[in-house]
């Protein structure tokens, strides 16, 4: 993918390769690039639910690799977020900031079955955050997280793909315009393959609007945003 971005600038011809300088810093920026799309909702293709056990009265738990919750760090939290008790009822959990964690007075009070969590994205030495429900919660409950995750980096230059259809388009053409940049000025062909691809992926990612009418604004219950009253 770099030497094909690099073709793209005219910068390397076919059947050519990337000195040892070449690799290290090309595959830095290319992983750079990465973490700032990991930014973009509409450039994530996928919400990954993650599961985990609940430990009785205690409401904090890390999450990220090799955390508590062992999985991926989140980039951010999304709906439905639930936790499921051992019947297998589940309890929908409001995700709530700072501020409205902040106000909750008693924050382990109830012993019970949560009802909001609050996700603290910090970022430690060990990349890990941390994830807190309220009320404290009682044993034998599994929470289940819907998130965001960081995209795909690359450890070294034989690193496997690991994308949908059109991603790769998308980052050879893109990335020409990342190495351009403050070095040349980059065919116009290219921003438009770059454009175009990101856009496509784009649309493709946009959430599907679910329309409503809350109870409020209709006098009968028996509106439709659909088919009409």
């Amino acid at each position: 993918m770099i030497l094909r971005s690099m073709r793209m600038l005219g910068e390397k011809a076919r059947g050519a390769t990337l000195d040892s300088n070449e690799q290290v810093e090309c595959l830095a920026e290319l992983n750079t690039m990465m973490e700032s799309w990991s930014n973009e909702r509409l450039m994530c293709y996928a919400i990954t639910e993650d599961t985990a056990a609940l430990t009785a009265s205690t409401e904090s738990y890390t999450i990220g690799n090799g955390a508590v919750i062992n999985t991926t760090r989140p980039t951010k939290l999304v709906e439905p977020c639930f936790v499921r008790d051992a019947s297998g009822y589940d309890t929908p959990l409001k995700i709530v900031n700072l501020e409205t964690y902040g106000r909750i007075v008693a924050k382990t009070a109830g012993f019970t079955v949560p009802t909001a969590i609050y996700y603290d994205g910090e970022y430690s030495a060990t990349s890990t955050a941390t994830l807190t429900v309220y009320p404290s919660p009682s044993a034998g409950l599994t929470l289940h997280i819907n998130s965001l995750k960081q995209m795909q980096n690359f450890a070294n230059l034989s690193t496997t793909v690991l994308f949908p259809p059109g991603y790769q388009l998308a980052i050879e053409s893109n990335f020409a315009l990342h190495l351009a940049a403050g070095f040349t000025d980059p065919p116009a062909i290219v921003v438009k393959i770059a454009r175009d691809s990101k856009a496509a992926i784009k649309s493709l990612n946009l959430p599907e609007t679910v329309m409503r009418l809350d109870s409020p604004t209709t006098p009968y219950n028996r509106i439709s945003i659909l088919t009409g009253p």
